[in-house]
Order: C-alpha cells, then structure tokens, then sequence
C-alpha cells in the first residue's frame, strides 16, 4: 500500500476561494513549486497554494497542471473536478538531480582520484557547477535591477555581493612551503597558525520591505 506521503490534495478552499495543494512530501513539494506553486510554511503543517492574483481560469489551469504532473510523478491526487486531468506530461531529469549524481560517484568512489573527478565537477573553473552558479546570481541581479520596486536594487547589490565575496577564510591558509622529498606536491590548505582575523566584508544594507508574489 502506498505511503501516506503519497497522497496529495489540490482544491479551492470553500471559505478563501484559494486553490490550496496539501500532503506529499518533498519530492511533491518540488513538483508543486515547479508547477507555479508558493509554499506556505505554517508551525504545524506546510503545503501550497497558487499565486496571488491570478484570474480564475488561469489558476485552473496552474491546478490542473500541477495535478498532472504529480499523477505522472505517480502520486495519488484527489482534487476538483475543474483541475481533473488524464493527462500524463513526460518527466526528464532536473538540474538537481544530474548535480545529485555527483554525490553517489562519491559514495562509490574507492579511490581518491576517483572523489577528486567528481568534486572536479563541481569546482571546474570555466564550466563547473559553482562557476554557474556565479552566473546565475548575476543574472538574477540584473532582473532585479529593472524590476522598480524599493526593495529590488537591495535584492540586486545581495545577490551581486554572493557571487563577488572571495574572502580568505580566517582560520585557513595557502600553505608557502617547500614540498618535503616524500611528497609529489603540497596541499592548497594547510595546517599552519591561522593569520591575522580581518574584518569581514560587510553585506549592503538591508531594506525593509514586504514582498508577496
């Protein structure tokens, strides 16, 4: 029998007229938010619902969508009649999981050239999984920039102070010494004393403002 985890339900609340998601787990959660979802985190329970101000035929079909998608994930749906679906959208892999890969190379990996071609994936300085993460801060920067709210150049300067922050960890150094004739090559991180503490770079100044999509 399927896991309570399994089971989802996508209705408009009779009381808020909202189109409310409820149940699953994460793996629905992701599915939902994919969809167009907004996650609503309360003490007792999380779930879902559609954005805010949507006409009622598109938030039908934000609802039906998501329905079809979570069947096709193979999740138990109940739900109304206006989001029902036989529709059953093809699933591809997300970006997510091609970088979760990396961690079950680790798991399997027996040797340490082997962990190293992994975390290689990640740290490749040109087309690596961090070097695209750079980019995508950046490009998250210049949207807010133009967006013209008060809070959006605040969002801009973070997002833009993220992907610049090269600041050398206080309690790591570059080790300068001389490889010992019983080593190939010396370690990037060493266990020398600690330099000096220097004082962080500070992040722009915050900006108060209430956001709700």
């Amino acid at each position: 029998m399927p896991s309570a985890d399994r089971f989802l339900t996508v209705h408009r609340d009779p009381h808020s007229a909202e189109v409310l998601a409820r149940g699953g787990g994460s793996e629905a959660h992701s599915v939902l938010e994919r969809a167009g979802f907004v996650p609503v985190v309360r003490l007792d329970e999380t779930y879902h619902r559609a954005p805010t101000g949507l006409a009622p035929d598109t938030e039908n079909q934000l609802a039906t969508e998501a329905v079809a998608r979570l069947r096709a994930a193979g999740y138990h749906v109940g739900c109304d009649e206006d989001f029902n679906t036989g529709r059953r959208p093809a699933r591809y892999p997300t970006l997510g999981s091609s970088v979760a890969h990396l961690a079950e190379h680790l798991r399997e990996a027996t040797t340490t050239e082997d962990a190293a071609d992994a975390l290689t994936e990640l740290t490749a300085p040109y087309d690596g999984v961090l070097a695209a993460i750079e980019q995508v801060l950046y490009a998250a920067a210049d949207f807010h920039d133009g967006l013209g709210a008060a809070a959006d150049p605040y969002t801009a300067r973070r997002l833009r102070h993220l992907a610049d922050r090269h600041t050398p960890h206080p309690r790591r150094s570059t080790c300068a010494g001389e490889v010992p004739a019983g080593e190939r090559e010396r370690s990037a991180v060493c266990a020398c004393p600690p330099p000096p503490c220097t004082a962080p770079v500070r992040p722009p100044p915050a900006v108060a403002a209430g956001l709700r999509r």
